[in-house]
Order: C-alpha cells, then sequence, then structure tokens
C-alpha cells in the first residue's frame, strides 16, 4: 500500500495546473482503496493515513496550485485520518492534541478549514477534547505577551481572532447555544453570529427566541458595512420563523418590502413563497409592476425567470446599445434565444451588442465567439426583415475595427453570406477528402 501511494504521488515530477485534476483524481482512487482497510486493520489504517499525509506535504512544493482541489483531497484526508484513529480506539485528547499541531504549523493552507471539517468527522469525546484545548488557547492569548528577545513579537489580538472564529465552528457544530454566546460576546457580537445563534434556537424549536436574534441582527447587519450578505441571510430566515409562528400576513409584508427594495429573480422567488395561492396572479402582476428601480441584469434575469417575455422584449427595445454591450453575455444570450422565435428584431440587437462587447474590449481570445455572434445577429435582422438596421451595424464595426485583421477577415465572410455556420464542419470536410 505504500508503494501505491508513492506511485500515484509521482515523487520528483512537477504537476502543472493542467494535470492538477487528473492528478487529484488518482490520488482519491488511492484513499478509496486505503479506506477498505479502515474495517480490517484500523491501527495500521492510522499509519497508511500519516504515511499519505507526510507524502502530500513533500509533495505540495512540486505542484503549481497546491491550493485547489489537491488542498481539498489533503483536508479531507485528514478527516479520514481522524476517523481511522477513532475506529482504533486511540486517545480524544491526543488525537485533538495531533490536529492543532496540524492546523498551527500549516504552510500550504491545507487545514484553514480542519476545525469545521473535522468537527464533522470527529465524534462527541474527540469534539470535547478539541474544544477544550481550542478554549485553552483561546484564553492565553488574551493575556499573551511578547517573549524576551524576539524580533517580531507575536500578535495576541490575531491570535484570540484566530482561535475564537474556531471556537465559534466547533460550539456551533455542538449546536451548544451558550458558549456560542459568551465567546461571541467576548469577541464582538456580529450579524453573523446572530444567524448562527438563531439557526441553533430553531434546531431546539425555539422560534420565538430564534426571531428576536433575527431581528437584533438584521439591526447590526444595518449598521455594519460589509454584512449585506449576513443581511439577506438574517431577512430570508426572519420571514421563514414569522411563517412557521402563524404570521404568515408579516413574512409577506417582509418579503414584498425586501422585493421592492431589491426586485431581482431571488427575491421574487422568496416572494411568491409566500402568497397565497388564488392570489399569486394578482400578486405576479404588481410584482411586475414594481420592477422600475431595478439594474438592467437583474430586470432581463428576472423576466426571464418569469417568462415575461413581451416585457422583456419592450425592455431591451428601450434600452440603447451602449447600455446593452456593458452587459455580461450571461444576461443577454439566454435572452437572445428565448426572443429570436418572437421578436428576431429585438434578438438581433442582443446578438449584435454581444459581439460588440467582445471587440471593443479587445478579446482577440473570444473572436470566434464574436463572429458567431454576429452572424446570428445578421440571421435574425434578415428575418425582421431590417437589412438596413445591419448594414449600419457592418459599417460601424468596419469603421471603428479596421485594424484588427484576424477579426475583420471573418466578419467579412459574414457580410458576404460564408459565416461560420455555413462551413462544412469538421467530420464533413473529413469525409469530402477521404471520399
Amino acid at each position: 500500500m505504500e508503494h501505491v501511494i508513492e506511485m500515484a504521488l509521482l515523487p520528483g515530477g512537477c504537476i502543472s495546473y493542467n494535470a492538477i485534476f487528473s492528478f487529484v483524481r488518482d490520488l482519491e482512487a488511492v484513499e478509496k482503496r486505503l479506506s477498505k482497510s479502515l474495517s480490517a486493520d484500523p491501527a495500521q489504517a492510522v499509519g497508511l493515513y500519516e504515511t499519505f499525509l507526510a507524502g502530500c506535504y513533500e509533495k505540495a512544493g512540486e505542484i503549481d496550485d497546491s491550493s485547489g482541489s489537491f488542498g481539498d483531497f489533503v483536508g479531507r484526508l485528514h478527516c479520514r485520518w481522524i476517523k481511522a484513529r477513532q475506529a482504533a480506539g486511540a486517545e480524544p485528547e491526543e488525537t485533538a492534541t495531533r490536529l492543532l499541531a496540524y492546523m498551527e504549523a500549516d504552510p500550504y493552507g491545507f487545514c484553514h478549514n480542519l476545525a469545521k471539517d473535522g468537527a464533522r468527522a470527529l465524534n462527541s469525546a474527540g469534539l470535547r477534547a478539541l474544544v477544550k484545548q481550542i478554549r485553552e488557547r483561546f484564553d492565553a492569548a488574551g493575556t499573551t505577551t511578547p517573549r524576551s528577545g524576539e524580533s517580531l513579537p507575536r500578535d495576541p489580538v490575531y491570535a484570540r481572532r484566530r482561535w475564537g472564529d474556531e471556537l465559534r465552528t466547533l460550539y456551533r457544530a455542538q449546536k451548544n447555544v451558550e458558549a456560542y454566546l459568551a465567546v461571541a460576546q467576548e469577541m464582538g457580537l456580529t450579524p453573523a453570529d446572530c444567524h448562527a445563534l438563531a439557526t441553533m434556537l430553531v434546531a431546539r424549536r425555539k422560534a420565538e427566541d430564534a426571531l428576536i436574534w433575527v431581528e437584533r441582527g438584521i439591526t447590526l447587519a444595518r449598521q455594519a458595512p460589509h454584512s449585506s450578505m449576513a443581511g439577506y441571510e438574517l431577512s430570508k430566515l426572519k420571514r421563514l420563523l414569522l411563517a412557521k409562528l402563524g404570521r404568515g400576513d408579516e413574512a409577506l409584508d417582509a418579503a414584498w418590502a425586501e422585493y421592492r427594495e431589491h426586485p431581482d429573480k431571488y427575491a421574487y422567488a422568496d416572494l411568491m413563497q409566500y402568497v397565497p395561492k388564488a392570489g399569486r396572479a394578482a400578486w405576479h402582476q404588481k410584482a411586475m409592476e414594481a420592477t422600475t428601480d431595478s439594474d438592467l441584469a437583474s430586470l432581463i434575469e428576472l423576466l426571464l425567470e418569469t417568462k415575461e417575455l413581451e416585457r422583456l422584449a419592450d425592455l431591451v427595445g428601450r434600452t440603447g446599445n451602449n447600455a446593452l454591450e456593458n452587459l455580461s453575455h450571461y444576461s443577454t444570450e439566454p435572452a437572445a434565444k428565448k426572443l429570436a422565435r418572437i421578436r428576431p428584431d429585438i434578438a438581433a440587437r442582443l446578438w449584435c451588442a454581444q459581439g460588440m462587447r467582445i471587440v471593443n474590449a479587445k478579446k482577440s481570445k473570444y473572436y470566434d465567439a464574436a463572429l458567431s455572434n454576429f452572424e446570428r445577429g445578421q440571421r435574425c435582422f434578415e428575418r425582421a426583415g431590417l437589412i438596413n438596421q445591419w448594414q449600419r451595424i457592418v459599417k460601424k464595426v468596419r469603421f471603428d475595427h479596421h485594424r484588427k485583421v484576424g477579426f475583420m477577415v471573418g466578419f467579412e465572410e459574414i457580410v458576404g453570406g460564408s459565416g461560420p455556420s455555413r462551413r462544412p464542419s469538421f467530420l464533413q470536410r473529413a469525409k469530402t477528402r477521404w471520399t
């Protein structure tokens, strides 16, 4: 097994960025084989997992990017090691000590989520032991002073914040509301803390208490910068709690207020969750009429999600070309595909806006996509009988981008009627040549 591990790690060979995925896949196959020996001989499995971990740390310097899928794999390997030690009957205190040693000496960042992931792998005794040792570090960090003779003193503030965050993670895994609250108050209560406390109280079936914490968190989120995600999660949880407590009308009012402030497809889905079935049509109409303050990309996504294609066509028709060209193709391409059949004139503008966006940005890597977009735009203009509009775009592209020779050759082929879609495919060319 050790030989298999060593061969899979390819000692001495550099793993390029493009080869990492297949390299990690081979390591996962070895770990799967190793896990089968866990039930047969857990003590031996512990030693093999430690060998595997040692090999991964040794290999990390030969990998282009060890923080991605390889780092995730090593993190999972730590958790397998925890389970093997528990199956072998190892002392929980010793396992916790070893885990903390990994977390403190972490040159490649493989253990940055180890407290969270380890909490799921540890049994109750192991989790208690880890909490105890991290609590000792947290308390000690509050009184730490620089050692005599140190050129760069340790930062007790950073250490206290780090171990405080790890304690929060573990107390949440234990669903220990009281201990979590004590640490959060020592560190300074945040909107995320309020959400965590409310979630734990919901698990205890204390919805009224959870709602109090949600309200407190929303107040903190309004006061704190950069807490929009926490505020969104708290608002969502508030509506769920109100509905759970039989206060459906209040939940609907809250969802409507949220939608009016940020009308997009996510807020719409939340709103319709609390609308009575009999009133869905009326509320849908009301929601569509309240979209004037939304940004263009969000509004396009909302109208696509709700299949309001006529409203979508009207919106795009009222929007200038410059604004359309500033949108990502993630917004415009789905809209163009949906509108191509019923409103080819509008779809044509969207296709050409995507092409213009690429060419204006000089993204030569995506010129093939731009040519495809322009060709689709040309076909839609022809279908709509708007050849003059297509000719205006041709004139603009020729004037603005005539120096982009590599692009213009393909563009002139489109204008001449021999664009990418009209060329024979690779296999068609191969069959013709073979014949």
